[in-house]
Formats: C-alpha cells, sequence, structure tokens
C-alpha cells in the first residue's frame, strides 16, 4: 500500500495578492494553506486543478503574455 500524499504546491515565495487574494507564489488562498495538512488528497487535488486556472488569471492581471 502506497503511503505516498499529494505535494504542497508552495515554493516559498509567501507573499499575499491584496487584489485578488492568493498567495503570490503558490497562487492558494489563505484558507486553502490553513488547511492544507488536513485536507484528504482528493481536496488537495481539486485545490491544484484550480490553481491552473488561477495561474493563468493572475498572469492575465499582471500583463505577462503567456
Amino acid at each position: 500500500m502506497s503511503t505516498a500524499t499529494v505535494p504542497s504546491p508552495c515554493i516559498s515565495v509567501c507573499k499575499m495578492d491584496a487584489r485578488s487574494g492568493w498567495c503570490e507564489g503558490c497562487l492558494r488562498t489563505l484558507d486553502e494553506i490553513a488547511a492544507w495538512s488536513v485536507m484528504d488528497d482528493a481536496q488537495k487535488l481539486a485545490v491544484w486543478q484550480l490553481l491552473a486556472q488561477r495561474r493563468e488569471a493572475f498572469a492575465a492581471a499582471k500583463g505577462d503574455p503567456r
């Protein structure tokens, strides 16, 4: 039986964007960051799916032409 868990998206760039409410490093909300250690794998994977969408929105808001 595997004990692998879903890794944290944290990249140690912990600065909250006031406009979006997302961490500029991992793009999680404060609630998601605080709850990460008690989330099950399904919840963590759901957050990871949100991060892809947020990455695009954050880049567009910052003027990144990705």
